[in-house]
This record gives C-alpha cells, sequence and structure tokens, in this order.
C-alpha cells in the first residue's frame, strides 16, 4: 500500500499543470529586452521544463519573496550592485550566490528533479547563450 501511495505522489507531480499568476505581454516584452536600469542589476530565474509540470517553486532573493515559477516561466528580478543570494524551495531549498555588477543580467536555470514525495529543485547559473535562450522559451510570471 506504501509503494502504492509513492508511486501515485510520483505521478501526479509529473501530470498536470500548476497555475502561478503571470505577468502582462507588456512586461514579458520589455524583460526580453535584456537590458539592466543604470546603476542595478537583473536577475532571471527560468525554469523551461515540463517536468514537475504540476508543482510551484517558491523564488527568494535576499530571504525575501519575488514570486512563484510553474512549468515554462521566468521571473525577473533588478537588483543593487553587490552580493545577492536566489533561493529556490520545493521539496529540498538550494541556493546561488551572485556578486551583482551595475549593468550585469545573471541567468539562472531552476532545474526540477524528481523527489521522494513532491518535485525537486536545483539551480544552475548559466551563460547568456543559454539563458536568454531559456527566457524565450517561456513567459513572465509575476514578480514582486
Amino acid at each position: 500500500m506504501k509503494k502504492l501511495f509513492v508511486v501515485a505522489a510520483i505521478a501526479v507531480n509529473l501530470v498536470g499543470c500548476a497555475s502561478v499568476n503571470m505577468g502582462n505581454s507588456q512586461q514579458d516584452a520589455a524583460a526580453k529586452t535584456f537590458t539592466a536600469p543604470a546603476g542595478k542589476a537583473a536577475i532571471y530565474v527560468y525554469r523551461n521544463e515540463s517536468m514537475g509540470a504540476a508543482v510551484k517553486m517558491d523564488v527568494e532573493v535576499d530571504g525575501k519573496p519575488i514570486g512563484q515559477t510553474a512549468a515554462n516561466t521566468f521571473l525577473r528580478k533588478e537588483v543593487e550592485p553587490g552580493k545577492h543570494t536566489v533561493t529556490s524551495k520545493a521539496e529540498n531549498t538550494d541556493t546561488v550566490e551572485i556578486d551583482a555588477k551595475p549593468g550585469a543580467l545573471y541567468y539562472i536555470w531552476q532545474e526540477v528533479k524528481m523527489g521522494v514525495l513532491y518535485a525537486r529543485t536545483k539551480l544552475h547559473l548559466v551563460s547568456e547563450a543559454d539563458g536568454k535562450k531559456g527566457v524565450n522559451e517561456t513567459k513572465l510570471a509575476e514578480t514582486k
């Protein structure tokens, strides 16, 4: 019986779609110009896969929530120069440290992995080319 429950829980994580509040099309287009405001940096966290589609994942910058991702969504957060911690929460918690430079853009791929009863998260700081490609494959989720 316990084995059946685990299999059912995994199946639920692999099918269906989680829904998060989305940014509007103008915000999405503006974010995809890939520019940072003068004196600031911008961080993109994107999830361009359908694995774990039924699961929303919380994302924080410096311990403050910036939004949730679902399959094929991204978040964009402008930050002051300096050190920042990006955190993703699911069955586990993962972090990436960034030392933001003015005018720079940082791209973080939020990989979804199979967990025991829930999806797991793994953050990867990726190249500009990979990051832009991943962001362009996704749509902007509402960012705080």
